[in-house]
């Protein structure tokens, strides 16, 4: 059963929070973090990007980023931007999209239920990307950006947030740039505290939605804090992650679309020839195609858009992660036409999350001369399931949107 605990979280003053508030440190490139830092002395990916506030040459990786951003963190700290709660907290995270809700509780996962399989992932991450946030996080001795997790939710719960939202005012309450609304409410109430841990208690299981390297990291930070302390009690800040929960029925998964930068080799014609045996084609003129069910997607190349819906054998004797069109796109396209054996690594292939219009992706495809797809999303239930098969999902399986911003919570480790 689930380990959910409150925290004393270091936030903005409410004045500040918007100013604050970023997107996650791996959605926005180093040039746009630079042009978002330079505009706004505030943003949190001053903390998250700190390279930003450092000599354009500068590799990623030198120690000189992790020791700005914890500079950058404490100063924020210091100069009262920053202010930590002086008691252990539950927080209302609420979020609307185009008129659509979402409303999840922040507290802070368990590392061991992390590894004892009671928090749930679905991808792999990459050795790289994973020791650059153990660095952060070790190096700034605090999680810095929440990870992003779902799970059925007892009605107790949802009762629980409702009543208090009616009762309370929001210490957050703003539209960011990108039209996305974000509400915060602190609950500091010791029998709600209560009854939110016994809740989750209750629950089985956890599933990350995303930001598999945001919590592996922090679980291999737990993990290096309890050998340097073999006298830990389990009490110690560090066993815990910051985590955002939200009822898995709440969320919305969009397309994570993929774009290759030539067609290995071949002509138009050649290559959509060598489709016909796995998809039924036909030519969409005049408009973008989007996929309106699963295993359909949408393509570009040549300057036209085609639907392509699999053949019912390609797909009906596979499992659950053989199903999934982004599996059936790597292993029917991918890889024995194009020539992407890994797309986790393989430079030639993009990938575009679905909050970019079709447009864009042709555009994309247009400037090198290359093939565009346009998936239909993955469905939060089929992550569920391949999670409790404990199978993995390709790369790149899920976008989801809104995305959950960074410095609105942080999690310290002592």
């Amino acid at each position: 059963m689930a380990i959910f605990q409150a925290f004393r979280a270091l936030r903005p003053v409410p004045d500040k929070a918007e100013a604050v508030a970023a997107l996650p440190y791996d959605v926005v490139t180093r040039e746009e973090a630079k042009e978002i830092g330079d505009q706004n002395p505030d943003s949190f990916l001053h903390v998250d990007r700190a390279e930003m506030d450092l000599p354009a040459d500068t590799d990623l990786y030198d120690q000189k980023v992790y020791d700005r951003a914890r500079e950058n963190l404490i100063n924020m700290e210091k100069n009262g931007i920053l202010v930590q709660d002086g008691a252990p907290c539950y927080y209302i995270y609420e979020l609307t999209r185009k008129g659509k809700t979402q409303t999840g509780l922040v507290g802070c996962c368990s590392i061991d239920d992390y590894m004892n399989g009671v928090v749930k992932k679905h991808e792999l991450t990459r050795e790289d990307k994973e020791q650059d946030r153990i660095h952060h996080v070790d190096v700034c001795d605090a999680n810095t950006g929440p990870i992003y997790l779902a799970c059925k939710y007892p009605q107790e719960l949802l009762d629980l947030m409702e009543t208090w939202k009616a009762s309370h005012d929001a210490i957050y309450d703003f539209v960011a740039e990108d039209e996305i609304g974000h509400r915060v409410w602190v609950i500091d109430g010791e029998a709600e505290k209560k009854v939110i841990a016994e809740q989750f208690g209750n629950i089985p299981y956890i599933y990350i939605a995303d930001g598999h390297h945001r919590a592996a990291s922090a679980v291999k930070v737990g993990l290096k804090r309890r050998e340097k302390h073999p006298d830990y009690d389990g009490s110690e800040e560090f066993n815990y992650f910051l985590s955002v929960v939200f009822p898995y029925d709440q969320l919305t998964i969009l397309s994570y679309n993929r774009v290759v930068r030539d067609l290995n080799g071949m002509d138009e014609h050649a290559f959509i020839a060598s489709l016909k045996f796995n998809f039924e084609l036909m030519i969409m003129p005049g408009f973008p195609c989007k996929p309106v069910e699963k295993h359909c997607m949408g393509m570009y190349v040549g300057g036209n858009w085609y639907h392509l819906k699999a053949w019912e054998d390609v797909y009906v004797k596979k499992d659950v992660v053989g199903q999934l069109d982004v599996s059936i796109l790597q292993e029917k396209v991918l890889s024995p036409i194009l020539g992407i054996g890994d797309p986790r690594t393989d430079q030639r292939i993009r990938f575009v999350g679905g909050s970019h219009k079709l447009k864009e992706l042709a555009e994309i495809a247009d400037r090198t001369g290359g093939v565009a797809f346009a998936m239909y999303p993955t469905a939060m239930e089929d992550l569920m399931q391949i999670a409790d098969e404990g199978k993995l999902m390709p790369p790149k399986s899920t976008w989801f949107e809104p995305k959950l911003r960074s410095g609105l919570f942080i999690h310290k480790l002592f």
